[in-house]
């Protein structure tokens, strides 16, 4: 069965096989241009970038020095930000320039993000000087705000104006946007106070105003507002596109929904790569810089480890006195440090989405409270099953039983005050909670084990 099918005349590939990026591979080192732009030409741009992304780094540059090649903006901008570093790197100033004119602000943007100081200045200077003064202001403003998000190509009429007078506008203008699903509606002002489907412009009568046909109800974001936030208010509202205004309250932009789709996309992924620990890794990293962004996290987790086995040593006469102890410690730790890292889990999303209030913070402090008690008594009667049938020890089953109970409360605990904690100290949670938790149910686990054993011996 095949896996390709045509989109807007170009040939949409789910899949690229290995032969197939060999074959790629083998016209690069032949110099065979003309089989390259003309494969690209058929494709669409997304699997263009795909097949970029499977190459190795020397095929990539050799790729982009290949004679009359010249990549695509529209390919450029699907491909990760790594790879786009590093093509960067390969690309002539003027080069860079021309991709930048072909592609919208938002887009330009994104790719100036990840150019060297020198160079974005010389770009920047080959540019026009509107589209100059534009991206300058957009870059003024800190990397995760809606300004860095917002593409400054929209559509916008005078309250005033008729259908009539919109349409014939529409037509003439050469300077709107390829697409978009909305017209903005401003006042003297440039401010805006309103929005009008283009659907509705076009199913009414011509000397109708835009005034009477537009929606009041519209949400302005600041060009300062976090892209994060910008996101949920677009998941909330079910969002296509909104204005973002300036300080004054005058329209400068306007954030689409494919946009706020990248972000989402993107803090998804930065949130659970930070949960692990890796930062912001790519495929594509080589062996040095991946061992580097994993090293501080590693090298965090041994100092803990070393902790949890200085608790350990603190009950070394216990342990002697019943050396089972030290099989069935794993056991408690293991499981605390499971159900404190799906509390965890739980709590970076709802902190993400704003879910997690000041209203309903005490309620979910008692709900994980209850489920800690809840999860305790269950699998501490099933570990105790489990112990007595292994090692036919009444005694030893209650410890276990009294400190999985401890330990599992605890761990729901702890899952949801560590990354509030953090938050509230303006450390992002989704950095260093894992440790910190996964730190302190080992602990406690050890602690509440071996101290109800000692208690009991």
């Amino acid at each position: 069965m095949s896996l390709v099918k045509k989109i807007k005349d170009k040939k949409v590939n789910f899949e690229f096989n290995k032969e197939y990026i060999n074959v790629v591979t083998s016209k690069i080192a032949n110099n065979d241009a003309l089989f390259i732009i003309n494969s690209f030409k058929e494709m669409h741009p997304a699997d263009a970038a795909d097949i970029i992304e499977h190459l190795n780094q020397n095929d990539r540059e050799s790729l982009i020095k290949l004679n009359n090649f010249k990549i695509d903006p529209q390919v450029f901008i699907e491909l990760n930000e790594s790879v786009q570093s590093e093509i960067i790197k390969y690309l002539s100033s003027d080069s860079i320039v021309t991709i930048l004119k072909n592609l919208e602000s938002d887009d330009a943007i994104s790719i100036l993000e990840n150019v060297e100081e020198k160079d974005k200045n010389i770009i920047l200077s080959s540019l026009p000087p509107k589209d100059r003064f534009a991206l300058l202001e957009s870059l003024s403003y800190p990397e995760d705000t809606a300004a860095r998000i917002m593409q400054r190509e929209f559509t916008a009429i005078p309250s005033n104006w008729s259908v009539g007078q919109t349409i014939d506008y529409l037509r003439d203008n050469k300077d709107l946007p390829q697409e978009f699903l909305e017209i903005f509606i401003v006042d003297e002002e440039f401010k805006p106070i309103g929005t009008v489907p283009s659907s509705k412009v076009l199913t009414t009568s011509r000397d109708t105003t835009m005034l009477s046909i537009m929606s009041e109800s519209q949400l302005l974001i600041p060009v300062d507002m976090d892209k994060e936030e910008v996101g949920n208010l677009f998941e909330n509202y079910n969002l296509n596109s909104a204005c973002v205004v300036d300080k004054n309250n005058k329209l400068v932009g306007m954030i689409t929904n494919d946009d706020v789709l990248t972000v989402l996309k993107e803090e998804a992924e930065e949130d659970a790569l930070r949960l692990a620990g890796v930062g912001d890794e790519a495929i594509t990293d080589g062996v040095i810089v991946k061992t580097k962004r994993r090293f501080n996290w590693l090298l965090l987790n041994l100092f803990t480890a070393f902790l949890a086995t200085w608790v350990i040593s603190l009950f070394g006469a216990t342990i002697e006195q019943m050396v089972v102890l030290a099989f069935l410690m794993p056991i408690v730790a293991s499981m605390g440090g499971n159900a404190g890292m799906q509390t965890l889990a739980v709590t970076i999303r709802t902190l993400a989405t704003n879910d997690l209030t000041k209203n309903n913070f005490s309620k979910n402090i008692i709900k994980e409270f209850n489920i800690g008690i809840l999860n305790g008594i269950i699998f501490a009667a099933i570990s105790a099953l489990i112990v007595q049938i292994w090692f036919d020890d009444m005694q030893l089953s209650i410890i276990i039983s009294i400190s999985m109970i401890l330990t599992m409360i605890v761990a729901g605990l702890f899952g949801i005050l560590v990354p509030i904690t953090l938050k509230n100290l303006n450390i992002d949670p989704a950095i260093a909670s894992s440790v910190f938790v996964t730190t302190i149910t080992d602990v406690i686990g050890f602690v509440s084990f071996l101290g109800v054993a000692a208690y009991f011996l």
